[in-house]
């Protein structure tokens, strides 16, 4: 479904991203780990066709990111949408299907039960015609995964989905994302967070800059590898957490 090779990257001539390579097939749940200006969120941005390559090249499903809009679907972190807009629920979700619809075209029965079938699955039913400025956090971050959900991607790339929320939206989002990955969605998840990416998913891929290293939660058992990607001291909680297998 994915197939980045060689991705490279400098913003204001700092190399953010180095020769980074991953390849991901249907199905799976991946976490993309790493220290904070590792370069997690410029490997999704590369993937979406936004971020200039210096080198590299990105391919879904076999296609460049400018004829693979339709397949990939993108969740920010909360902060990038303008939750002060007066739009309900409904309205917020339905406008990740405006590239399917058309800026001109008015929705038709199939968008409109799309719309209603991704926000019934991120349990927001009850606030469809609520305005997005009075949810919670956690209501929010369910929005902007329905939104994304509803325009039927088949490669989802999630920049922190975790950050902040309560525990309920943890448990039904978590849930959510295996639930897609069974139905065959590719999820590729960036996050700080090792102990939670090795009780949700399936795989883990340590970046910092350049892939560091790639396997399944139990093969992260031996240390190093974080001492390697985050720089860690021998004392570390999160040293701690990869030697117990959390």
């Amino acid at each position: 479904m994915l197939r980045a090779e060689g991705l490279t990257v400098s913003l204001g001539g700092r190399p953010v991203l180095s020769e980074a390579s991953l390849t991901l097939a249907e199905g799976e749940f991946t976490a993309l780990i790493g220290p904070n200006g590792a370069g997690k969120t410029t490997f999704l941005r590369s993937v979406l066709g936004l971020q200039p390559l210096a080198a590299g090249t990105v391919r879904v499903a076999g296609r460049p990111p400018d004829q693979a809009h339709d397949l990939v679907g993108y969740v920010p972190q909360r902060h990038e949408f303008a939750w002060d807009f007066p739009v309900t629920v409904h309205g917020a979700v339905l406008s990740g299907r405006t590239k399917k619809i058309g800026w001109l075209r008015r929705p038709g029965r199939t968008d409109r039960q799309l719309v209603a079938e991704a926000i019934d699955r991120a349990g927001l039913g009850e606030l469809r015609g609520r305005p997005v400025g009075e949810l919670s956090g956690g209501q929010r971050q369910r929005v902007l995964v329905a939104r994304t959900l509803a325009a039927e991607p088949r490669l989802l790339l999630l920049d922190e989905p975790f950050t902040g929320v309560d525990v309920p939206t943890q448990e039904l989002l978590t849930e959510l994302f295996r639930d897609l990955a069974g139905e065959g969605k590719t999820l590729l998840m960036t996050t700080h967070d090792l102990a939670h990416a090795a009780a949700v998913c399936s795989r883990i891929v340590v970046l910092n800059r350049t892939i560091v290293a790639d396997g399944p939660p139990e093969s992260f058992a031996d240390p190093e590898v974080l001492l390697r990607a985050f720089g860690v001291r021998a004392s570390s909680g999160l040293r701690a957490a990869a030697g117990d297998g959390r």
